[in-house]
């Protein structure tokens, strides 16, 4: 989480510059580039709270997404900073991850329940907010 705080801080200043952003050549998608944040928000958030799966499972959090999507470090970067010069609408990008994480929070809280699993009491909750 602190990965991605660290880069929606750089991108929120890279955004106050004076020199606009160039169109990348392979512009992804609002939706496609949402899609990328949100994966990377949660395969990082695993990665944080157990380390050890993704690394006994090999599994290098960008080089999957980066080929899941079909595109390299440099396309991602490019797309990043181009939607990031927008601070509003990057803003609302953002929120819709929180929101597609809440919800994903949700689905999982009602489908323990329902299975009656007891979600570990030392398991800290956390609720991102975007201001």
């Amino acid at each position: 989480m602190k990965k991605i705080l660290f880069i929606f801080v750089s991108a929120l200043l890279l955004s106050c510059s004076d020199k606009p952003v160039a169109k990348p050549d392979n512009l992804l998608s609002k939706e496609t580039m949402e899609d990328i944040i949100y994966e990377l928000a949660i395969l990082q958030a695993a990665e944080t709270y157990k380390p050890q799966t993704l690394t006994d499972s090999n599994i290098k959090i960008k080089q999957y997404v980066y080929k899941k999507y079909n595109l390299d470090s440099t396309t991602y970067f490019q797309n990043y900073k181009y939607y990031a010069s927008d601070v509003k609408a990057f803003k609302k990008l953002y929120s819709r991850v929180n929101e597609r994480i809440i919800n994903q929070k949700n689905e999982i809280d009602t489908l323990l329940k329902e299975k009656k699993i007891e979600i570990l009491e030392d398991v800290p909750t956390y609720t991102p907010q975007i201001r």
